[in-house]
């Protein structure tokens, strides 16, 4: 098969680059999942009955932990795609890892997060609002629990076959998946937890 010896190793192969943009068309899908979810909270956030508000809940520390937590680890995740260009698999490795460990800990904050809310009275029963948030947030959640798992396995591969076409297109398109988390990220804290805390 024709290369191009100019491109990146994960564009390497045709069927490479049709998995690349397969997975831009899967994130587009995955923009629109988040996309509902954002316009029914705008929808309910009002909608408290008689559980409380976010202005009740939401605390400012735990939040902005779990913002530099994932935005650095966007930051390690593109500094091992660039080892990855450069074929240093050690560095690759390294980064890739602490993205995970990053991950996690932002996980581990969430997960406080979401039992500080029960104690409170926000449990997903007590209002629409609460019952939006809850779903808005376990799904960023669940998205970051798979994203651990899938940049292990990736680890796994890549140390295990080293870096080749195969493994570099699926490290990449991981890469595209965390950065994705970030971005919704970015519209969590800055549309439900900053506007809620006015």
């Amino acid at each position: 098969m024709k290369t191009d010896n100019t491109m990146p190793l994960e564009y390497k192969t045709e069927q490479s680059r049709l998995n690349i943009f397969g997975f831009w068309i899967f994130l587009g899908a995955e923009i629109m999942l988040f996309g509902t979810l954002f316009a029914s909270y705008f929808t309910l956030e009002g909608r408290t009955g008689s559980g409380p508000t976010g202005a009740e809940i939401f605390e400012i520390t735990p939040v902005l932990v779990e913002t530099f937590l994932l935005l650095t680890s966007s930051f390690t995740i593109g500094l091992g795609v660039h080892a990855m260009r450069i074929a240093n698999k050690k560095a690759m490795l390294a980064f890739f890892s602490i993205t995970l460990i990053l991950g996690l800990g932002f996980l581990g904050f969430e997960i406080f997060e979401f039992i500080h809310y029960v104690h409170e009275g926000a449990g997903l029963q007590a209002s629409a609002f609460t019952s939006i948030l809850l779903t808005t947030l376990g799904t960023h959640g669940a998205h970051v629990t798979f994203g651990l798992f899938w940049g292990l396995f990736i680890i796994l591969q890549v140390k295990k076959r080293g870096l080749t076409p195969e493994t570099a297109n699926k490290s990449f398109i991981f890469s595209l998946y965390w950065h994705f988390l970030d971005v919704v990220w970015i519209f969590i804290f800055s549309f439900i937890y900053l506007k809620g805390m006015m």
